[in-house]
């Protein structure tokens, strides 16, 4: 399926980072809308009402998003011609009056690739629709030879694409590593990967917009647009390493260099503690990874409860400072079920509170994600929907 195919954008794909993830989901400018940037604006803010809310008429949209009704007559008539909104027929009345027509946006006319790369086995791909709903599933072993990573990205991205059956609005990918606002992974050491545009090599092979980001940081979009997080969240992302994506005032956190939340690799150990794969020695992804936890498990003689304890006090040290400076409302972990919640995240709690202002931080809530294993994947198709139509 070529470019030609998808309508034009609402925002430039390449910057994802700027589209507003603002109070209540609602998309209202922070300063005033220039003239020229009103009209994108409009549309955003008519699409992601119809996204949270459902079908309306259009003098519910007009009162909703406070545009004139000959405002909103013109955007959805608009929207439906370039196929995002449809009629949805009339509206059950029981009193007097013409029934209004309801429209919703068109939730099965497109469909957005996404893929997860961070597995340490398999590489997972979806195609799903507008409201993140997975409709049809591809992997992929991760090859052996790390040289042969980004062609398999390649051919998996292809065969997700070839499988949509509809218009495809854009594809999004979570993989490990820093990633840049161009979509450039600028470190992934577990690929062999330095400054790979992944992005423009993905762009260029599908013929499609495309959005990377580290998957921590897709994955807490998902948690922020389907899981119902609220708007200063941190999602721990535990498996093959631990890294964190944030999210404060409801806008995502990058950090100077892209490496905001990259928390694996800060020391949580000054009593020692075991050689990370860094070289250094106590740092959190020793003690919270997937295979970390396993080892330390199977190991003879070891308490199960001890074992998981242990890493959730870790995490409890590492997050302290995170919460006290950053006022987090909510944490939200990522993983294996059957590690992280119990005795790991009854740990990290505990700690938690007793490392910060029992007054303001005592009813800050740790819990386990609502989206599964899915959850990079429908995070990939947030950043499609907010890069594409300003829809988060």
């Amino acid at each position: 399926m070529s470019g030609s195919n998808v309508p034009p954008p609402v925002a430039d794909a390449a910057t994802v980072g700027s589209v507003s993830f603002g109070s209540r989901r609602v998309l209202r400018p922070a300063a005033k809308v220039l003239p020229e940037h009103a009209r994108a604006h409009n549309r955003s803010l008519v699409l992601q009402t119809l996204f949270h809310q459902g079908a309306m008429s259009r003098a519910d949209l007009a009162r909703e998003t406070g545009l004139t009704r000959v405002t909103i007559s013109d955007l959805v008539g608009e929207l439906i011609e370039d196929g995002y909104v449809a009629e949805r027929g009339m509206r059950e009345v029981t009193g007097p009056g013409k029934p209004a027509i309801l429209v919703d946006l068109d939730r099965s006319g497109h469909r957005i690739v996404g893929l997860d790369l961070s597995r340490s086995d398999r590489f997972l791909g979806a195609v799903l629709t507008l409201d993140g709903e997975i409709v049809a599933r591809h992997d992929i072993p991760v090859p052996d030879d790390p040289a042969g990573i980004l062609d398999a990205v390649v051919g998996l991205s292809r065969t997700l694409v070839a499988d949509a059956h509809a218009p495809v609005l854009g594809v999004g990918v979570g993989t490990p590593g820093i990633v840049d606002d161009s979509g450039t992974v600028l470190a992934a050491p577990n690929f062999g990967w330095s400054s790979v545009d992944l992005r423009g090599i993905l762009r260029d092979a599908v013929s499609l917009p495309v959005l990377v980001a580290n998957d921590a940081n897709a994955a807490v979009l998902a948690e922020y647009t389907f899981g119902g997080a609220g708007d200063d969240v941190m999602l721990v992302r535990v498996g093959r390493g631990v890294g964190s994506g944030l999210l404060t005032g409801g806008q995502p956190m990058r950090g100077s260099r892209f490496a905001a939340g990259e928390i694996g690799h800060v020391t949580v150990g000054t009593d020692g503690g075991p050689v990370c794969v860094c070289g250094k020695v106590g740092c959190l992804e020793a003690w919270l990874s997937a295979p970390s936890l396993e080892r330390a498990l199977a190991a003879p003689g070891a308490d199960h409860d001890s074992v998981l304890r242990d890493a959730g006090e870790r995490l409890g040290i590492a997050l302290a400072p995170i919460v006290g400076a950053l006022d987090l409302s909510e944490i939200v972990l990522s993983g294996p079920h059957r590690l992280l919640d119990g005795p790991l995240a009854t740990a990290t709690v505990e700690t938690l509170h007793a490392r910060t202002l029992a007054e303001f931080h005592d009813g800050v809530q740790v819990r386990m994600t609502t989206q599964g294993e899915d959850i990079v994947l429908r995070g990939a198709a947030v950043m499609v929907l907010s890069g594409q139509l300003g829809v988060s």
